[in-house]
C-alpha cells in the first residue's frame, strides 16, 4: 500500500511528491485543499491507512505559517485581533456551521450515554450533565462565557429555571441565540451579550459560571488572567465549570518524532480552523493556572472518546451536505472542513487530543465541601 493508491495528481509539477510509497502529510493537506490533488475514496477510508502512507516532517508551509502568523497571534491576543479572527470565522456563516453541527448548533463535545445515541440526544445529555454537576437551582444566576449560538443558555433557563447570561464576540451567534431564547419563551430569564470577555461588567457576581471550549481562544498569554477574572465574577459559594480541549502530554520537544503527527495536525488547525486558539494544552498546564488564582478543583472528567464520536457525527453531516457547501462556499472550504473533521476523529481516537470537564470552586477555608456528597461528580459514575 502506498500513497499513490489513493491520490490522483491534478497539477503535474508536484507529481514527485506522490510517486513514492509515502508523502508528507503537510504536503497532502495543502495540495488537497488547493485542488492540486484529488483522492479516489472517502477521506475517512484514506485516514485508516495514514500510518503507512504519510510521514510527518515539517514542510516549508509550516515554517512560513509559524513565523508569519502563529507567533504574532500568540504574542498579541489584543481585543482587536481576537475580534477580527473570531468574527471572520463565525459571522455570516450560520448555514455553514449548521450543515455539520446540526439543529442544536453546539460546537462542543457531546456526552454519550449509549453507543448509538443521536448527536442531538448526546448534546442534550451534555447540557443536562452540566446542570447536575453545577447543582443548578431555580433562580440562580449563571454566566456562560463563549456561549456560541446560545443553546446552553436557553436550555438551562428553560429547563432549570436559572437566570442565564451568555457572552459571545460573534454577532451571528448572538443573533441566533436571542432568536432561540425568544422562540422557547425564556426572554425574561435569558439573554446574550455580544462583547469581548474582557468587557464583562464587574458589578455583579454569579452563582454559577460556565465556559465551554472558549478558554483555548483566550490564549496562553491571558489564560491565567482569565481564570482570575472568573474567580472575581463568581460568588464565594459558587461553582465554575470549564470544558476545555487538551493535547497529549509528551516528554519531548517540538522536533521529536513522538508527537510529530499531533503537531502537524495542530498547525493545520491553527491556520485554517481555530486561529489564535493556542491555549489547548496538556491538562496539568490548565490545572496549575486554575489553582494558582485560588480555585479548588473538585472533579475532572476526560471526555475525549465522547469528542471523537461527536466529531464523527459532524463529519457525516458535512458529507451529507456536500452539494450545499460546494454551491455556496466552494471546494476549498469544503475540503478544509473535511480535513478538520475527518482527521480530528482519528486524533481523538488515538489520544492525541481530548477534552475535559472540570468543576471548581473557590478554595476558601469555610467552603461547604459536603455539597458534593451524593451529587453528580462524574457522568461515568451515574451509569453504574
Amino acid at each position: 500500500m502506498k500513497v499513490s493508491d489513493f491520490v490522483e495528481v491534478k497539477q503535474g509539477n508536484i507529481a514527485g511528491r506522490y510517486n513514492k510509497p509515502t508523502a508528507a502529510a503537510g504536503h497532502f493537506i495543502n495540495d488537497y485543499i488547493e485542488g492540486r490533488i484529488d483522492i479516489n475514496c472517502d477521506l475517512m477510508e484514506l485516514l485508516k491507512h495514514k500510518e503507512k502512507i504519510f510521514t510527518y516532517e515539517y514542510v516549508w508551509h509550516h515554517y512560513k505559517f509559524f513565523i508569519t502568523r502563529m507567533i504574532p497571534e500568540v504574542v498579541i491576543h489584543s481585543k482587536k485581533q481576537d475580534e477580527r479572527i473570531v468574527r471572520s470565522h463565525y459571522d455570516n456563516k450560520n448555514d455553514l456551521f449548521n450543515w455539520f453541527l446540526g439543529p442544536r448548533m453546539i460546537y462542543t463535545s457531546c456526552y454519550f450515554n449509549e453507543q448509538n445515541e443521536s448527536l442531538e440526544a448526546a448534546q442534550d445529555n451534555k447540557m443536562d450533565l452540566i446542570a447536575r454537576k453545577m447543582q443548578l437551582k431555580p433562580g440562580e444566576s449563571l454566566l456562560d462565557i463563549g456561549c456560541g449560538w446560545g443553546t446552553l443558555v436557553m436550555h438551562l433557563a428553560k429547563n432549570y429555571g436559572v437566570d442565564a447570561t451568555g457572552v459571545t464576540i460573534a454577532q451571528a451567534g448572538a443573533d441566533w441565540g436571542m432568536k432561540q431564547i425568544a422562540d422557547n419563551g425564556v426572554k425574561d430569564k435569558a439573554r446574550i451579550w455580544r462583547m469581548d470577555y474582557r468587557d464583562i461588567p464587574t458589578d455583579k457576581k454569579y452563582d454559577k459560571i460556565t465556559c465551554l471550549e472558549m478558554a483555548e481562544h483566550v490564549g496562553i498569554k491571558y489564560f491565567k488572567k482569565f481564570m482570575a477574572q472568573i474567580y472575581d465574577l463568581l460568588k464565594d459559594d459558587g461553582l465554575f465549570y470549564l470544558q476545555i480541549a487538551g493535547l497529549r502530554e509528551r516528554d519531548s520537544h517540538l522536533f521529536s518524532m513522538k508527537n510529530r503527527e499531533e503537531l502537524v495536525w495542530g498547525l493545520f488547525m491553527a491556520e485554517q480552523i481555530f486561529a489564535g486558539a493556542d491555549a489547548s494544552l496538556p491538562l496539568n498546564w490548565d490545572l496549575q493556572r486554575i489553582e494558582k488564582v485560588g480555585f479548588e478543583v473538585h472533579s475532572v472528567e476526560n471526555i475525549g472518546i465522547h469528542y471523537g464520536k461527536t466529531i464523527h457525527y459532524w463529519y457525516d453531516n458535512w458529507q451529507r451536505n456536500k452539494e450545499k457547501v460546494l454551491e455556496k462556499y466552494g471546494q476549498r472550504t469544503f475540503r478544509i472542513y473535511e480535513i478538520f473533521l475527518g482527521w480530528s476523529v482519528y486524533t481523538a481516537r488515538q489520544g492525541g487530543s481530548t477534552a475535559y470537564q472540570i468543576v471548581c470552586r473557590k478554595n476558601l477555608n469555610n467552603a461547604d465541601r459536603n455539597r458534593f456528597i451524593g451529587k453528580t461528580n462524574l457522568g461515568e459514575m451515574e451509569r453504574r
